[in-house]
């Protein structure tokens, strides 16, 4: 009896030891409420001060100065559409005619002769009505055309100046070298003889530019002097050749 006591004891006192040494079960914890910090920059916005240095960092872009275009003159317009002297304007294009006369380049005199009425040709100091007259186009290629046109009438004899425009252009238009001639005016006559010089009254308002030779041998006198007179007047606001004046001395 007294040994079965014992052992039973004996059992309590270790099934308690054991029961003492087994952990208590730990019941599951819900997750952390920690959030994440891959997803934390989306979810709330940048503190106060990265959100200043953002700024700071990335500075509006600055707007471009206004342009300011200047005005251009036309083509057409470029050689006189100028706040000079008009006989400044006009001499530079009766140099520009001379130098294509000397060449024989038509083409060029009539880019600068009057485009509604031409230019007329007068082969003495007194213009007439009847003096002939070519448009831009037909003076273009006039150089080419070989009928024979009746120019005025010879100084002296009366006869008619029957000729063709080459003929007529290497007797009445560039018989010397006015490009080089010693002396040059704006509207003022340097040739003087007995032909009545009505070029300011035929051509009103006209600025005429004259190349002028005195003589060339001195047997005589100077009664072999030469002028080329190269009429402009205003055509809406350009400079536009209307009259080429041959003169010399006439009886």
């Amino acid at each position: 009896m007294n040994k079965t006591i014992l052992s039973l004891l004996l059992f309590v006192m270790l099934l308690t030891a054991c029961t003492s040494q087994t952990p208590a079960a730990v019941p599951p914890q819900p997750p952390s409420a920690t959030p994440d910090q891959s997803s934390a920059s989306t979810a709330y916005p940048l503190p106060a001060a990265t959100a200043t240095q953002a700024v700071a960092a990335y500075p509006e872009p600055q707007k471009p100065a206004a342009q300011v275009v200047e005005p251009t003159a036309y083509p057409e317009m470029a050689a006189t559409a100028t706040p000079e002297d008009p006989q400044v304007v006009v001499r530079r294009l009766a140099d520009q005619a001379v130098l294509a006369m000397k060449d024989q380049n038509m083409q060029a005199l009539s880019k600068l002769v009057n485009p509604a009425d031409g230019v007329r040709f007068s082969p003495y100091g007194f213009v007439r009505e009847e003096d002939l007259a070519f448009s831009a186009a037909e003076l273009a290629g006039v150089m080419n055309n070989t009928n024979q046109l009746t120019w005025g009438s010879f100084d002296g004899s009366g006869e008619p100046i029957l000729m063709t425009f080459a003929e007529y252009y290497a007797r009445f238009i560039y018989d010397v070298d006015f490009a080089a001639a010693p002396q040059v005016s704006v509207n003022e006559r340097l040739g003087q003889g007995n032909t009545i010089d009505n070029t300011a009254e035929f051509y009103p308002g006209a600025i005429i530019v004259e190349y002028y030779f005195p003589g060339f041998d001195e047997q005589y006198a100077g009664m072999d002097w030469r002028s080329l007179r190269l009429v402009f007047q205003d055509y809406k606001g350009r400079w536009v050749l209307v009259g080429v004046i041959h003169d010399e001395w006439t009886t």
